[in-house]
């Protein structure tokens, strides 16, 4: 069986359900569900039209009710039943689970707190009680919330809407709200206008300003029944905001933290999915930006599973060595590997003496290739074989493969069709044949054909792609120019300020560093394509250098490990 949450609209009820009157039946259940969701998952099967509800009718239709009068309704847990499943069991299994499930939302949280200090993930308290993982984490972001709002829930002044509005606030943000709901003048949004007040577009407040204000060439708005003050204009704002953030990064760094990790703007940060911890421990700082320019630093944190290794570590165990991410996706490896690869053994054209030489290195060592099988330049995504179809590169090598097809009188048999997709040079039925043809030949068109099989078999994605072009000192502008597929391949954030900072330097990079990636980039391209003035016209990244570089130290990356592995022959 398999857990899954499924929108309402894919169910059906079955007429094999026992219970016949579910639909009305449900007045019970509705406060319950209302309050704290639905706890025990609803047995399914597919259909061809969705998922038809084996178990769990009545919870449904009191799902359907709560969206009928609401408008909306979160996607419903759902165990997906497979052949030979038995749903009396389950259910019974589930109903067991539920009963020693604290029925109280604090009480849930509290339950759950305490066995996440128990070093518990959240998958297994969910196992635990057989719930969904995401009810678990709905329940542990309670953690976020002041204790009088805490209060306020119990004693049901406020409801489920406003707690769950209130769980993505800042404290600072909670505190506002809890001076306004205690005020008798005031008035203090609720449920969906308090998720408005919260993130809605109000404008930014002169008190969350980083940076002297004096530097904010823009219009300020005053407040005629507060003492607030407000920036008119959000993007000069950000602009400041964000270079002071930067400042604030490298601040960090110098007085001897390692890590700062820096949000996007409204990006959610929870005390329950993090463990306090010294800098000397290897604490990290995240900085949380809020929509309405509020920044917090969060000083001290590690994630739960890094606190974890550490509490390994210090125990004297041997914990598993945390994989970093790389820089780059495979299918950004991939892209590269092939574009490079192409430039590089099209350029080895021109160096019969190398390409000699390697074929006798390859003949003596051995490589993965050497049968001479062509390389069949594998893509992982369409867009990658689409791109590297515009590469310059790729026609050159298409023109030589029709010479040498023509200096082998392969044109005028069928038997030799030689295409990109299938390798046929290793014909052992015809070795004589072709044998007898290089007799015939003198011994530059040998040569010319030893060059074009030597450049056939180098292996894409290859620490000799590295070697050579180094070697070669192969210019990649010559057959390879940015485009789309490169940047939509291109998702690491750090990497991709890096290279704004190449492109438009220091001052634009540090006002953007905590925009979305895809905001960046698309910076990057207004640069490239003339729309701004870039620092260095024909610009390339880093990556298209023989050796490729990089733009984080986190490394991971196929093709600099390979030229690290082999490069002390070549220095």
């Amino acid at each position: 069986m398999e857990l899954l949450h499924i929108e309402i609209e894919n169910l059906k009820t079955t007429t094999l359900n026992v219970r016949k009157n579910g639909k009305k039946d449900i007045a019970d259940l509705l406060p319950s569900i209302r309050s704290l969701g639905i706890l025990q998952p609803l047995l399914v099967r597919p259909n061809c039209e969705g998922f038809e509800i084996v178990a769990g009718a009545r919870r449904f239709h009191s799902a359907m009710q709560i969206k009928k009068e609401d408008g909306r309704i979160d996607p419903l847990p759902c165990i997906i039943m497979q052949a030979g499943d038995d749903a009396k069991a389950i259910e019974a299994s589930l109903a067991e689970n539920i009963a020693r499930l604290p029925m109280d939302e604090i009480d849930q949280f509290k339950a759950f707190a305490a066995l996440i200090k128990e070093s518990k993930s959240v998958a297994e308290i969910a196992d635990q009680f057989g719930i969904t993982a995401r009810l678990v984490e709905q329940r542990l972001s309670i953690a976020n919330l002041l204790n009088p709002i805490l209060t306020l829930y119990r004693k049901d002044d406020i409801g489920t809407d406003t707690v769950r509005a209130l769980t993505m606030a800042t404290k600072r943000q909670q505190k506002a709200w809890l001076s306004l709901y205690q005020s008798e003048d005031e008035y203090a949004p609720l449920g969906r206008s308090l998720k408005e007040w919260l993130f809605g577009g109000a404008n930014i407040p002169l008190s969350n300003a980083l940076f002297d204000i004096a530097d904010y060439k823009g219009s300020i708005i005053s407040d005629l029944f507060g003492d607030e003050r407000y920036f008119s204009d959000s993007e000069k704002f950000w602009s400041l905001q964000n270079t002071a953030i930067a400042a604030a990064k490298e601040r960090y760094l110098a007085d001897g933290w390692t890590d700062i990790v820096v949000l996007e703007i409204g990006g959610y940060w929870s005390s329950w999915e993090h463990r306090e911890t010294s800098k000397k421990d290897g604490g990290k700082i995240f900085i949380q930006s809020n929509r309405n320019g509020e920044v917090t630093f969060h000083e001290g944190y590690l994630t739960q599973k890094e606190a974890e290794c550490l509490e390994k570590k210090l125990n004297g165990e041997e914990p598993a060595k945390p994989t970093e991410r790389p820089e780059l996706t495979k299918a950004m490896q991939n892209y590269l590997d092939l574009h490079r690869h192409s430039a590089v053994r099209s350029e080895l054209l021109n160096h019969v003496g190398i390409a000699l030489r390697l074929a006798v290195a390859q003949i003596i060592a051995g490589t993965s290739l050497w049968e001479t099988c062509a390389d069949l330049q594998k893509a992982s995504k369409d867009a990658i074989s689409q791109s590297l179809a515009q590469n310059n590169a790729e026609d050159k090598f298409t023109e030589e493969r029709k010479i040498v097809r023509d200096l082998l009188n392969c044109s005028k048999d069928p038997a030799y069709t030689i295409v990109p997709t299938k390798n046929q040079w290793h014909r052992q039925d015809d070795l004589y044949g072709i044998f007898a043809k290089l007799i015939e030949l003198d011994d530059n068109s040998v040569m010319r054909i030893l060059t074009f099989v030597v450049a056939e078999t180098l292996p894409s994605s290859s620490a000799m792609v590295e070697v050579l072009g180094k070697m070669l000192c192969v210019d990649m502008a010559s057959h390879w120019q940015v485009d789309d597929t490169f940047f939509d391949l291109l998702r690491d954030k750090e990497a991709i300020n890096a290279i704004l900072k190449q492109v438009g330097g220091k001052r634009v990079a540090d006002g953007n560093i905590s925009a979305t990636a895809k905001v960046q980039k698309q910076i990057i391209c207004d640069y490239l394509d003339g729309t701004r003035t870039p620092r260095k016209k024909n610009w390339q990244p880093h990556y298209m250098n023989f050796p490729m570089g990089l733009y984080t130290k986190r490394g991971g990356i196929d093709a600099v490990n390979g030229w690290n592995a082999v490069k002390v022959p070549f220095a």
